[in-house]
């Protein structure tokens, strides 16, 4: 089950000794692979803890970790342009809000997933922080309930927070 050179040279980023990191947002940095376990439901999830955006009014950075979670189905996100791409916030001007909501939309776009989920762990700035949480599940599968049943019950039991 290895992966064959065709499969592998479709990924430009993955080895590339020359990376360049865009700091204006880019969708198309986004690469993928092929899932070779499409019959099988599985949950990949990456904790991308140094994610920076701009505050859309005052220009002062947001730092979060972002935590996706998703179900593949014919395609996965390759994690070093899933980097790239949550690098290329860096001077992007949004709300937390819209942030996750982005990165969600571009990633249903990009594979198609049976399930994802996308949850931004703000630091605080001016004595709040806030956590924006989004997903999906597709529509006419099981995994469209288990995306409400998700959504409905989120945080109903927040982690303890000491001092991000």
């Amino acid at each position: 089950m290895n992966r064959t050179s065709e499969e592998l040279s479709q990924l430009a980023s993955l080895g590339s000794q020359h990376t360049t990191y865009r700091q204006d947002y880019d969708p198309g940095l986004l690469e993928t692979f092929d899932n070779k376990h499409p019959g099988r439901d599985y949950f990949v999830k990456f904790n991308c803890p140094e994610f920076t955006s701009l505050c859309p009014k005052t220009g002062q950075p947001d730092y979060a970790t972002i935590y996706i979670s998703y179900v593949p189905d014919q395609k996965m996100v390759e994690s070093k342009s899933l980097k790239l791409y949550l690098f290329s916030f860096r001077n992007h001007g949004d709300f937390h809000e819209d942030c996750v909501n982005i990165i969600m939309d571009d990633l249903i776009s990009l594979m198609n997933p049976k399930y994802i989920e996308v949850w931004g762990k703000f630091l605080p700035r001016g004595g709040i922080s806030i956590d924006p949480y989004c997903n999906y599940g597709r529509q006419g599968t099981p995994w469209e309930q288990v995306a409400w049943q998700r959504l409905s019950q989120h945080d109903l039991y927040p982690e303890k927070v000491d001092n991000r």
